[in-house]
Parts: C-alpha cells; sequence; structure tokens
C-alpha cells in the first residue's frame, strides 16, 4: 500500500521599511510610501509578502487578508474601548493611580 503524504509550505511577512538588502529601486519606493503617508496622514503603508505552496487562488489570498485585517480592526476597536475606560478611571479616581504615578 502506498502512503500520500501532504507537503505544504507558507511564507508570510510584512514590512514597514526598506530591508537592509534592498536595492536602490526598492529604498526609492519606500522613500514614496513614506511621503504618500505623511502627505495623507493618519495612515501606515505596509507592504505584504507571502508565498505558498501548492498555489492558492488571488481570491483565497484576499480572504485570508480580510478576514486578518477585520481581526486586527475588532482588536484595534477593543485597545482603544479600554484605553478609554482606563482614562476614565484615572480621570474618576485618580487617588487609585497615585502609587504609579509617583514611581
Amino acid at each position: 500500500m502506498k502512503v500520500y503524504k501532504p507537503q505544504w509550505q507558507c511564507t508570510f511577512s510584512v514590512n514597514e521599511t526598506a530591508e537592509e538588502s534592498a536595492n536602490w529601486k526598492e529604498r526609492i519606493a519606500w522613500r514614496l510610501r513614506g511621503i504618500a503617508d505623511r502627505l495623507e496622514g493618519g495612515g501606515r503603508t505596509l507592504k505584504i509578502n507571502y508565498d505558498v505552496s501548492p498555489i492558492v487562488s488571488q481570491d483565497e489570498v484576499d480572504t485570508c487578508l480580510g478576514k486578518g485585517f477585520e481581526l486586527t480592526q475588532r482588536l484595534l476597536t477593543q485597545l482603544a474601548h479600554q484605553q478609554a475606560c482606563e482614562d476614565v478611571m484615572r480621570h474618576a479616581k485618580a487617588e487609585l493611580y497615585e502609587e504609579y504615578q509617583s514611581s
């Protein structure tokens, strides 16, 4: 009896700046992205690199990335809510936080 063994590989990376090994074209592209971020304000440019084997469709990749960004948005919203609650508590009950402020 023959045994079949599935094989797959996935590499995924996110960059915010040019890597040290980047060539001049990549460095210029990152400088332009930085200028665009400053002009638009309030944003952040990320470059996503991935290599999946066996190949999956672009639609499947887009779906996965979309779900990842949805999760990121939920997590950031939760963090903002928690920080807002803490800010209210620090204002309303400052005496509870005095120990940490003097340290």
